[in-house]
């Protein structure tokens, strides 16, 4: 009596089961990959041209944010503030400190420092900094608590599960304009961020934009 299914077949659960083994470890080692902080770059700390302390100059001096990142406010992009910019304290304070050559060197010469950037979002994604900063998203939702690092790494994982999270509820992300740049500014009343933040949300007519095309162009 002839076989009724072809030889073939013999083999074919093996091949299932190591095809579903296969498959799975792949599910498993893009989730692993994806999912956690290491893709997003959290932690991410390069080693800068010159050693600026956030801690000191934003910290301990109370530098706004916006003396340096003077664009935020009227710009998609923040900028890196030139040498000419530090120059202005710095042609006074500490002004023949060998760790500031290259700061000295970039004013006269006019050639920018290469900072290496730290903070990057994907090419296909826009992001406005002007347009999040003037509707009272502060710097520290995205940035952190720079004011505290000696030197800058990523705090936050700026993924669209990160951004979509503060789109779906506005109101609880966003602070009056002069708390900007107030990193340490928390509110005393629990429910105070909540009713104001619904004040702000009406009162500026902050949209909650879910769809592509709002960060995807």
């Amino acid at each position: 009596m002839s076989d009724i299914f072809p030889k073939w077949t013999n083999h074919l659960p093996l091949q299932v089961a190591v095809g579903a083994l296969l498959l799975g470890s792949a599910v498993v080692a893009g989730a692993w990959y994806y999912l956690t902080p290491a893709y997003a770059n959290v932690g991410y700390q390069p080693i800068q041209p010159v050693a600026f302390s956030h801690e000191i100059h934003a910290g301990q001096l109370g530098v706004d944010c916006r003396y340096c990142h003077s664009a935020v406010e009227k710009s998609w992009y923040s900028n890196i503030p030139s040498a000419s910019t530090c120059m202005n304290c710095h042609s006074q304070v500490l002004k023949d400190d060998p760790k500031l050559a290259l700061v000295r060197e970039s004013a006269l010469s006019g050639k920018p420092i290469p900072w290496i950037q730290v903070h990057k979002v994907p090419d296909y994604v826009y992001f406005n900094h002007s347009v999040h900063v003037n509707r009272g998203v502060s710097c520290v939702k995205c940035h952190g608590n720079v004011n505290h690092l000696d030197e800058v790494r990523q705090e936050k994982p700026l993924t669209m599960t990160f951004c979509l999270d503060c789109h779906r509820n506005p109101a609880a992300n966003i602070r009056d304009l002069d708390k900007i740049t107030d990193l340490d500014w928390k509110p005393s009343d629990p429910n105070f961020q909540k009713n104001h933040g619904k004040e702000l949300v009406k009162e500026w007519h902050v949209e909650s934009l879910q769809n592509c095309s709002a960060c995807h162009r």
